[in-house]
């Protein structure tokens, strides 16, 4: 545990740099209250609204409420947790061990299922574009429902792996997660291109040829667009994320400035 307690303090200021840091502590602070209340409020708005939108299909409401639920704990708990580290580091001290779990445990579970849920609706998006109408037949709300409660029981585990395994080993298996989920829906959306890209035309086609079809043609048209809109979601997600897993990168690639400074600290002590 004392392992685990040292090694995520690779990514944050040392006691020198507290008193340098102050405004950007300050900044910080003010910035995550902020976004803290924003996260909480609005997106109990959208799952209420959600819920009370009639015309989403069953599947998709299950999945972004999930979604949203897990942005919630991110306000509710990530949050908070992220502001009592600025906090301690205002007042000159180190955060805590407990602190600093509590984090980790957090950050990773609503950070993965979020990141998860984003991809189980795309995936949802592009089998409703796929599979037309043998989509309620193989898409039963009993799989999403299975899916999500999967979703959940694997960020569960892996958050709480800090009480058995080291950070090296959570950090594996969160980039192995993020890279295969990353690739599934590059490729879903490209398949979801060429397939609206493909349709375009025949719904042309059945516009002059038969106006009875107008119905398929509107129905087809809101997949089209539900699934555009939650490749904006997935979008704004990749650039949010973006800072945080760079500097996570540049960090395990050429090491802390934490580690940099305690290396020439003991260099010069070793000297003198």
């Amino acid at each position: 545990m004392n392992v685990y307690c040292d090694e995520p303090f690779q990514f944050f200021p040392t006691n020198a740099d507290y008193k340098e840091l102050r405004g950007t502590f300050i900044t910080n602070c003010i910035c995550n209250g902020f976004l803290t209340y924003t996260a909480i409020m609005l997106n109990i708005v959208t799952i209420c609204a959600i819920r009370k939108t009639s015309t989403l299909p069953k599947n998709l409401k299950t999945l972004l409420v999930s979604l949203a639920i897990s942005d919630v704990g991110v306000g509710l708990v990530g949050q908070p947790t992220y502001l009592s580290l600025h906090v301690s580091w205002l007042k000159l001290n180190d955060p805590s061990c407990n602190a600093n779990r509590l984090l980790a445990i957090s950050g990773n579970l609503f950070s993965l299922a979020s990141f998860l849920g984003v991809v189980a609706v795309s995936v949802e998006r592009f089998l409703a574009l796929r599979l037309h109408l043998r989509y309620q037949e193989l898409v039963s709300q009993e799989r999403v429902g299975t899916l999500v409660i999967s979703i959940w029981a694997f960020s569960l585990f892996v958050s709480l792996m800090v009480f058995w395994s080291s950070v090296h080993i959570i950090s594996i298996i969160i980039s192995v997660t993020a890279s295969f989920s990353f690739i599934v829906s590059v490729v879903l959306y490209l398949r979801i291109y060429l397939t609206v890209r493909r349709h375009k035309h025949q719904i042309q086609s059945l516009q002059v040829q038969d106006i009875s079809q107008s119905g398929e043609i509107t129905n087809f048209s809101r997949l089209v667009k539900s699934a555009i809109d939650i490749f904006y979601v997935y979008l704004v997600f990749l650039f949010c994320y973006s800072p945080c897993f760079i500097s996570v990168v540049l960090i395990k690639i050429f090491g802390s400035s934490v580690a940099l400074k305690r290396f020439r600290s003991e260099e010069h002590t070793s000297e003198l």
